[in-house]
């Protein structure tokens, strides 16, 4: 009788395994979405029109119907300070408006309008690099432009571009030129993030939106100023500060600067001793003094840097902290020579305060950091760049 094979648990179970394996239908292959294409620089105006006709169109605002709108003065989104180039795009982007986009009523940025909560919109015109990176080499320029609503609390739409490094003016307007300490304000800090790393549907910054009331009141008390209406504009500086969002260093410095142009030195370096405070306490305290070309001393145009330094001295000294004073250069020829003229320069500054306060010869240091913190990276050598050869008074540790 003949035998029948026997299959063994192992073989089986291969069998099995094999059969499976055929069985199944082959895995799918996931393809990646590609990526979006680059942002290409462009022509500044190209550029502009752009960004103005992305954040308008985005917005999908019915035809039919009216919305006031409101713009809050554009800005530098390294510096905070508003430009040649920036008051240029708001009028491009206002003529757009007037022209293409008759839903939109544009009202003065004033409280009054504020009050009623409507549209706004802000934007940030940066220096960049190829990478993106609002650091190293500057090669380009990003636009940034957001529409928010100030009854939602919501951002609309963005429009942003590349502009090419040329084809306009980045000089900071009379008011940001004038000022004798940089700083950025929480409230500058909030607008910038407004614009900066948001999309449509998220909310506007609280830092910004907190304050933007009394950024109204700073915007008429800017243009009074620059006007040469240094009476009105001190009157609105000074009520600025009654709300709590207002005080800020842009309204010191405001208040500082009207009090200059008004011949009144004892209010104006009271309002001075107002912004060391403030940039000691945040570690935000930088002053552009005029250095000789490529050297340590002050140019002889010196007149109030007596009375400056006079006031920092006095209040590090009242710190329990110990205090750096850095120096900063615009880029040069040589990062080595940059860092030394930098370092050369906080020393002689340091002398100074040294000079004003003993004391502080023990508990300061000078570091020169060259071109390596700049805040605008262009290297025009011109007023536009200024702060980049400024002088920094930060607390350190004894």
């Amino acid at each position: 009788m003949p035998r029948t094979p026997k299959i063994s648990g192992y073989s089986f179970l291969l069998l099995i395994t094999l059969a499976a394996g055929c069985s199944n239908s082959p895995e799918k292959t996931t393809v990646a979405a590609p990526a979006p294409p680059p942002i290409v620089a462009v022509p500044y105006e190209e550029a502009v029109r752009k960004a103005a006709q992305d954040v308008l169109t985005n917005a999908k605002l019915p035809a039919d119907q009216k919305f006031s709108l409101i713009i809050d003065p554009l800005v530098d989104g390294n510096t905070g300070q508003r430009t040649v180039a920036t008051a240029s795009m708001e009028k491009t982007f206002t003529d757009m408006v007037k022209a293409n986009f008759q839903q939109l009523d544009l009202k003065p940025f004033n409280n009054e309008v504020v009050a009623q909560a409507p549209l706004i919109m802000v934007g940030t015109f940066t220096p960049i690099n190829l990478q993106g990176k609002a650091d190293g080499e500057r090669d380009a320029y990003r636009i940034c432009f957001a529409l928010a609503d100030l009854k939602t609390g919501k951002i609309i739409s963005k429009g942003l571009a590349r502009a090419l490094p040329d084809g306009f003016d980045p000089t900071p307007l009379p008011f940001f030129r004038d000022m004798p300490v940089w700083s950025k304000d929480t409230a500058v800090d909030g607008y910038i993030k407004t614009c900066q790393g948001t999309k449509a549907g998220d909310p506007i910054n609280p830092a910004y939106i907190d304050a933007v009331l009394a950024s109204s009141t700073i915007n008429e008390a800017m243009a009074a100023y620059q006007a040469k209406r240094y009476k009105d504009s001190l009157a609105l500086y000074q009520s600025v500060l009654k709300n709590p969002a207002g005080n800020q260093a842009r309204v010191h410095a405001g208040i500082y600067m009207n009090n200059q142009k008004l011949g009144r030195k004892p209010a104006a370096m009271k309002s001075f001793g107002e912004l060391v405070n403030m940039g000691l306490a945040t570690d935000r305290l930088a002053i552009s003094f005029n250095f000789k070309p490529g050297a340590t001393a002050f140019t002889p145009d010196q007149y109030p840097y007596g009375l400056w330094l006079t006031e920092i001295a006095k209040q590090a000294q009242r710190q329990t902290s110990c205090l750096e004073v850095a120096g900063h250069t615009r880029k040069g020829s040589s990062e080595q020579l940059d860092e030394r003229l930098s370092l050369q320069r906080a020393e002689f500054v340091r002398q100074k305060l040294i000079a004003t306060s003993p004391a502080l010869a023990k508990r300061s240091t000078a570091q020169g950091y060259g071109s390596q913190k700049t805040l605008v990276g262009t290297g025009k050598g011109n007023d536009s760049d200024v702060l980049d050869q400024r002088i920094d008074f930060k607390k350190t540790a004894c």
